[in-house]
Parts: structure tokens; sequence; C-alpha cells
């Protein structure tokens, strides 16, 4: 086995696109599950819009590659709107089953020939990506040490993601101390004792959904800066990677979703490299290389159930502050 390629594959993922868009997109799940108690399984909906608003908006409309990403934030907020007006009311089960409905609609729009001319159906959209590269502000060039060395494009992608993420984690700090962030954690904890005390929990709740999905398509972008926008990648399953990243790290915190996005995908690199040689190796006879790549999602799987029964809190996480656990 060639340990030195498995460890560099694997290290290039701390930095990662995929890291940065999970990290984001975890944020917003922490402050609609971790702090206000929703349980919202449609984050992916909410990545998908913003991912699709950035490409649409460039490709069909010439609009600035800023601009873009102003659309998949008005689309969020949209489709947050859209989504919460009829639903917030719901239990959070019931919370549950309408907001993987709900994105998994956003999914199948998106893939529908009815708007080919748009989305590009199944086959997803690509070269849009001019007006990003040409805001780049590193001179041309491959930089880096180790696993990560990078041309200028590359680090361009990396610097904006980071930037955005610690943006949305000093906003998600300072709402969490403000008198908002109070309410919104009393809702998680009673909201019945919030509404008695005049509070207008349904504006509360509302208000939590659209900053989460804002995030949520922030990291729907970063996702599609290095590549292209195809709608395979905005199933369910990445919803509940997102919840695997939360309670790896804390629901209810602020670094938790970043140290987690971190963990998971340093884990899937390194499962997706090591495995495979394993099985050529000899190790894992039982099994082909195919065969392996699915083992490492059973694996994610395992650990999540491990996680939820022996420390729910996660690494930075308080088990008071848990909403499933009283």
């Amino acid at each position: 086995m060639d340990w030195g390629q498995i460890l560099s594959n694997t290290a290039a993922y701390l930095i990662s696109p995929e890291t940065i868009a999970y990290a984001l997109a975890a944020l917003g799940l922490a402050l609609h599950f971790g702090y206000t108690g929703l349980l919202n399984f449609g984050q992916a909906g909410f990545m998908a819009i913003g991912a699709y608003g950035y490409a649409i908006s460039i490709l069909s409309f010439g609009a600035p590659w800023w601009v873009g990403i102003l659309v998949g934030i008005v689309g969020s907020v949209i489709f947050a709107f859209i989504l919460g007006i009829p639903t917030l009311r719901l239990r959070a089960d019931y919370l549950a089953i309408v907001t993987i409905a709900a994105a998994e609609i956003v999914r199948l729009l998106f893939t529908t020939q009815a708007f080919d001319e748009y989305t590009n159906s199944a086959d997803g959209l690509g070269n849009y990506h001019a007006g990003f590269r040409a805001a780049n502000p590193i001179p041309e060039g491959t930089y880096g040490f180790g696993p990560w060395v990078y041309n200028e494009t590359q680090w361009w992608v990396r610097i904006f993601g980071i930037l955005l993420v610690v943006v949305a984690a000093l906003i998600v700090w300072a709402l969490m101390r403000s008198p908002w962030g109070r309410v919104i954690k009393g809702i998680r904890e009673d909201e019945d004792a919030v509404r008695a005390l005049g509070k207008n929990v349904f504006a509360y709740k509302m208000q939590s959904l659209v900053i989460g999905g804002v995030f949520g398509a922030l990291g729907g972008v970063v996702l599609a800066l290095p590549s292209a926008v195809v709608p395979s990648v905005y199933v369910t399953s990445l919803t509940f990677f997102l919840y695997t990243i939360l309670l790896l790290g804390g629901a209810a915190t602020v670094f938790g979703p970043i140290v987690g996005s971190v963990i998971f995908w340093v884990i899937m690199a390194f499962l997706s490299n090591a495995l495979p040689q394993m099985v050529n190796a000899g190790l894992l006879p039982f099994m082909t290389t195919t065969q392996s790549q699915v083992l490492r999602f059973i694996l994610v799987g395992v650990a999540l159930m491990l996680i939820v029964i022996f420390r729910p809190q996660g690494i930075f996480g308080n088990k008071k502050e848990l909403t499933f656990v009283k």
C-alpha cells in the first residue's frame, strides 16, 4: 500500500472546496437544529438553489459573478418563506418529512426537461467560471507546499470559501449572544413558554430558517465554484452527511460544524484512498474496489449511530443543549 499517496490525498481535504462548502451548510443547519430546534432535512435544497441561482444568472442572463451569488441568496430566502409559512407550525417529525420532500422537489425541478433551457436538466451546468476567475487577485502561478500545492484559481476558490466560513461563523457567534439568540434558544427549550412571554415564535422560527438557508445557499455556491452544478449532487444523503458533520462537531456550537466538516471529509478521503488499496493488496478479499467505495458510506452511517448513542453532544457541544436529549 502506498501510504504516502493515501496520506497526501487525505491531507488535501483539510481545505478542499467540499470541506468548506459543507462547513457553511452545516453552520446553517446548526442555526436551524442546534439553536432553534427545527428538524430541517432539506438543507440540500437550499444548497441546490444557491448553486443553480449562481450558475443560471451568469449563463442565461450574463450577470456578474457577485450578482450570481446575490441571486442564489435571494432564491434561498424565497424558498425559506415558501417552505416555512405552511410548515413551521408542524411538530418536529412532520417538519422533517416535509423538508425532505421539499428538497427533493427542488432537485427534480432542476432535473426535469421542462426547464432545460436554463438548467440543462440532468446534465447540469458548467462554463460559468470566467467572471469569478477574472476577479482573482492572486498572481498567476503555483503556490503551496506538501499536499497543498495549487494554482492561482484553486487558491482563489479556497480563500474565498474560507472567508465566507469566517463571516458566517462570526454572524452566528454574534447572533447567539444577542437578545435574538436568547429567544431562539428559548424556543428550542420550550416554545410555549416563549409564546407566553409575548414573543412571536413563528416569526423567530422563520428568521432562523431564512438565515440558516442563506448559509446553505452560500455552501452550494462554494461547491459550484471549482467545477459544475449537477442535480445528482443535491440528494437527500447530502443532508444526512451535514447532520453527521453537525453531530460530530456539536449541534449548538459555532466551531463544531467547521471542525466536524474537516474531520468528516478527512475520514471520507482516507477511506476512499485506503480501502481500494487494501482490496488490491488482498487485505479485503471478500469485496471488489467498487464495493469498497460503498463500504465507506456504511462506515459513516455506523459512525453516526455511535455518535448519537455515546456522545450526542459532539466534540464541542453541551449535552444539556440538545433538543433530542431531555
